[in-house]
């Protein structure tokens, strides 16, 4: 892993620049594909299919009985452990739920805001070296919770046609609508715009590859929403002496193994816990069966000295983590000023693969410096906020004059004759 000792700031961002190609390297090619599918449909999606997972499917809508057979191929310890991790998310999620917000701004007149679901969301389900069935939980749970109609699932087939037994199983049991065999940029795009055997729908959830990534972006010019922009796996770790170098070096790991263009970062104000980091994780790859993928994640990773825990905050809200691990004595510090995160671990028992599989929250999160700006996928993700409002006769005589002066002075006289038209019938009654 790479060492640094006490950047200068004016080089964090090249120090902490991610692993991965630009937009511009790969949106030609997303751009292409968006194209042939919106004119060609199922025959450009199957076509992309054969290039691209190297299996030409006869249908790719998967059937009641597949289904069957997969739910038959789960082990019950594997389903079991499912329907726990089920249970602490829906309990998570299900206290997002909130009331309707009513207020009576001035006499006569009522506003409220009341959250109405999302009709038809996709999930995009990654398959690849490792067929996520967590991610499943993580995004159909919260939409049947918010009561969205539809749910649409894409996750690319293997060589032999199939999708995953465990994301299968996992789909039926979370009240999945429909599954498509379909992956990458053609996934994306037939959900974008639909085809005879993909619905079209309003919102795309669900992390991915560049690829991926850039796809849904592109969704968003012809009216799809997404969750945010989530691509390659990120984390960073801050520790001090008081913290486990097997634990962080484990968590550095489990993130590594997820794709080669993952990155992991340690920030320590200890010199010697960065050596002590850094020999574990030679020890510990060593034996990892996805080894060749989280050597070249690690190649791409830091080890980050700095000199006190205030530089490491301003380091780390600099980066904008996906997932940050907080094991420190002085933990508060981070704790209560961490404002770029998409979810915080906390504590030397508090490993990174809990969120990604079982404690509750949400593993779906922004990457590549957007939770800055973007939350991970919640509750309200899957609902719109709709505003409704009711002005008696008495609230429009109280705020009447204010809307025809703002009007007025606008320059907007439609505006100000649309309520002056009813003040005049109500100041002749």
């Amino acid at each position: 892993m790479n060492i640094i000792n006490n950047p200068k700031k004016k080089d964090w961002t090249n120090i902490l620049k991610r692993p991965t190609q630009s937009v511009d390297d790969i949106e030609t090619t997303v751009n292409q594909i968006f194209d042939d599918v919106k004119r060609n449909g199922d025959v450009a999606v199957s076509k992309y299919t054969e290039l691209f997972d190297g299996v030409n499917l006869n249908a790719n809508v998967v059937t009641t009985e597949e289904i069957e057979d997969a739910v038959k191929n789960v082990s019950e310890a594997l389903k079991q452990a499912i329907q726990q991790a089920k249970s602490n998310i829906e309990a998570f999620h299900k206290a997002q739920i909130t009331d309707k917000v009513f207020v009576e701004t001035m006499p006569g007149i009522q506003c409220w805001q009341e959250k109405r679901p999302i009709e038809k969301v996709g999930l995009y389900i990654p398959g690849g070296t490792a067929p996520l069935f967590s991610t499943v939980l993580m995004l159909a749970i919260p939409a049947n919770i918010a009561g969205c109609k539809e749910l649409v699932l894409c996750s690319p087939p293997n060589k032999e046609g199939k999708i995953a037994n465990e994301i299968l199983y996992t789909a039926q049991l979370c009240g999945v609508t429909k599954i498509i065999k379909v992956g990458g940029i053609q996934a994306i795009a037939g959900m974008t715009f639909g085809t005879e055997n993909m619905p079209q729908v309003n919102k795309i959830f669900g992390p991915g590859n560049q690829f991926v990534t850039v796809a849904k972006q592109l969704a968003t010019k012809f009216g799809v929403a997404i969750d945010m922009p989530a691509g390659p796996s990120e984390l960073l770790v801050v520790a001090d002496d008081s913290a486990n170098a097997a634990y962080v070096a484990s968590d550095l790991l489990s993130q590594a193994e997820h794709g080669s263009d993952s990155q992991v970062i340690l920030v320590s104000t200890s010199r010697q816990f960065i050596e002590d980091v850094s020999s574990e994780v030679e020890k510990q790859i060593a034996l990892l069966p996805r080894k060749a993928i989280a050597v070249k994640a690690i190649a791409n990773s830091k080890l980050i000295y700095v000199e006190d825990d205030n530089t490491a905050l301003e380091l780390i809200n600099e980066y904008g983590p996906e997932h940050f691990i907080i094991c420190c004595k002085n933990e508060d510090l981070f704790i209560n000023n961490i404002s770029n995160a998409g979810s915080v671990f906390i504590g030397n028992y508090t490993p990174e693969s809990a969120g990604d599989y079982a404690s509750g929250t949400n593993h779906t999160l922004p990457t590549n410096g957007f939770s800055k700006a973007y939350s991970g996928v919640n509750l309200d993700s899957f609902t719109k906020s709709i505003t409704f409002q009711k002005i008696s006769k008495e609230g429009l005589l109280n705020i009447g004059n204010t809307i025809e002066l703002m009007a007025e002075a606008e320059g907007l006289q439609a505006h100000k004759n649309a309520v002056s038209i009813r003040l005049k019938d109500l100041k002749n009654d």
